[in-house]
């Protein structure tokens, strides 16, 4: 299957579900939803562990490693029983492509963001494997993560999830040393110019450009595909091509909150020189960025208050009320020991 794989490498929130149904709108790539099949066997403990399971990692990761010592053929044999297992899937994936309307399709491309934090496994397990990596202005992804997932709430989004101290030095790293081929593509070049990275894209994958890619939302529709991805709730499900309008969305939302940009200059001290160089996006051109944004400014107003929104903002302000040894953090934790006696 490496000759057929493609793999998009991408944070959330960077663009990679645009660019997904970008390239889905080929005739040649089939690119089905995000199938997460590489992170949970990169922690079986000779990689990477978990850190909490129904078993004992501790113990687990000692033995994965002497089982894999044991092994005539070592790590490699390792890696081909493990290759055996995703072949036959992604193999299972490509057969299946004709009743997603991909009939024609010679690649599979897997675009799942949580694959940028084991790629050091992915490219030992796919070396001959293309890779599409996949960058933005890191603190538009933050702004992204942080109003689509958070209601906007910095300090809880950031409680929960590091994003970017977690993604821009794996992906960075990757770029710099990663031996496998990859095409370097960068968001804010993708919605401006959507035909000449498509073009020098299909030209890396080794298959002729179509025209149709750039409309995808027209595409998806005559194969009666839906445009919604894993992990887009806001999603490009209401384009249907890509569009520029998102590029100064972080820096209006963040117009008139000197907090949320404090936050934000926070953010950008723990990043490496060497890593926001990688990316593209030096450390000098994104402060420049942020101290254009106007602090005395009048906040842009609340978007549209959807269903998704009142999920949001009902989440939000009950984790954010959530204190250990409070009232409602005592109720919530009766309630989850509760349902785990129900399901046992």
């Amino acid at each position: 299957m490496q000759d057929r794989l493609v793999f998009l490498i991408g944070s959330p929130r960077s663009g990679s579900t645009l660019l997904s149904r970008v390239l889905g709108a080929h005739p040649a790539i089939f690119a089905p939803e995000e199938p997460h099949l590489i992170t949970p066997i990169a922690h079986l403990g000779y990689y990477e562990s978990v850190e909490t399971a129904p078993y004992d990692p501790i113990i687990t990761r000692a033995a994965a490693r002497a089982l894999v010592s044991d092994l005539p053929g070592g790590e490699d044999e390792y890696l081909s029983a493990l290759r055996a297992y995703t072949d036959a899937i992604y193999r299972g994936l490509y057969q299946g492509r004709a009743s997603h309307g991909a009939g024609d399709a010679s690649l599979v491309l897997d675009k799942t963001p949580a694959y940028a934090l084991s790629l050091d496994f992915l490219e030992r397990l796919y070396p001959e494997a293309r890779y599409i990596v996949l960058t933005r202005n890191p603190i538009a992804v933050w702004s992204s993560f942080v109003d689509s997932f958070f209601d906007g709430d910095d300090l809880v989004a950031h409680e929960h999830n590091p994003l970017l101290e977690r993604y821009v030095p794996a992906i960075a790293r990757f770029i710099r040393l990663g031996k496998a081929p990859i095409q370097r593509v960068r968001y804010e070049s993708l919605v401006r110019e959507p035909e000449e990275n498509a073009r020098e894209i299909c030209a890396f994958l080794g298959v002729e450009y179509d025209p149709g890619m750039v409309d995808y939302g027209s595409a998806a529709n005559a194969r009666g595909e839906s445009t919604r991805g894993l992990g887009d709730p806001t999603s490009v499900a209401e384009q249907s091509r890509p569009t520029t309008a998102s590029l100064s969305k972080w820096a209006v939302a963040a117009t008139g909150k000197p907090a949320r940009v404090g936050l934000y200059r926070e953010i950008l001290a723990r990043l490496l020189d060497d890593d926001l160089e990688t990316w593209g996006f030096p450390r000098a051109q994104i402060a420049s960025e942020l101290d254009a944004i106007d602090l005395e400014g009048k906040p842009a107003p609340r978007p549209r208050l959807t269903r998704y929104a009142l999920e949001r903002k009902v989440l939000v302000g009950i984790r954010r009320r959530i204190q250990p040894g409070n009232a409602l953090g005592g109720l919530v934790k009766r309630i989850r020991e509760f349902c785990d006696v129900l399901l046992r």
